[in-house]
């Protein structure tokens, strides 16, 4: 019996051309982000659309997605954080967790990973580190939630350092600095 591979290939993108991809990355975000532990609905799906077709034209916009015999099975886009400091979406709580200064200095003109989701076993990690290879002076971050023990695992696993520490009870959002950020060693740790 002869095995056959299938190659998954990663594009990259920089611009409002990911959008002619757009039903297909809404199907992929429902498939993540629809079921436990994040439990968003529909209208959070459109809510994406909308974003993606804000964020294609940020400074430092940049797109990677997973396609496998034409079929896309995953994605991640990422931008550069601008000054001043968003207070939209979780933005405010990953500032209220580092404090100003630490938000200032480590997050602003940082590359923030804004959504990753994929079907499929290693295209995560190989979406992530597309989008953030070339972070200037490896200063990339992210927010996810405590409520994912899943995701908590995957960043620390790719070489991820978590910066803010939320309550045990899961409130809140976790800030994550990427494996070459240089206020990785200042990140506090938890007792």
């Amino acid at each position: 019996m002869t095995e056959i591979r299938v190659h998954t290939e990663i594009r990259v993108h920089k611009d409002a051309q990911l959008l002619a991809h757009i039903g297909d990355l809404r199907s992929v975000y429902v498939d993540a982000f629809c079921a436990p532990p994040w439990d968003e609905d529909e209208d959070r799906a459109a809510d994406f659309v909308g974003r993606l077709r804000a964020d294609v034209d940020r400074p430092g916009f940049i797109a990677a997605t997973a396609v496998r015999d034409g079929e896309l099975l995953g994605f991640a886009t990422a931008w550069t954080t601008p000054a001043p400091f968003p207070d939209d979406r979780c933005h405010a709580q990953a500032a209220a967790g580092l404090g100003p200064d630490r938000t200032s200095d480590w997050l602003v003109g940082a590359r923030a990973l804004d959504e990753l989701a994929a079907r499929g076993s290693g295209l995560a990690a190989r979406l992530l580190e597309t989008v953030t290879a070339d972070a200037p002076g490896g200063r990339c971050w992210l927010v996810t939630s405590p409520r994912s023990d899943r995701a908590m695992s995957f960043y620390r696993h790719q070489g991820w350092t978590q910066a803010t520490h939320p309550s045990p009870a899961g409130r809140g959002v976790v800030v994550f600095l990427g494996p070459r950020h240089p206020a990785r060693a200042l990140a506090p740790q938890p007792l």
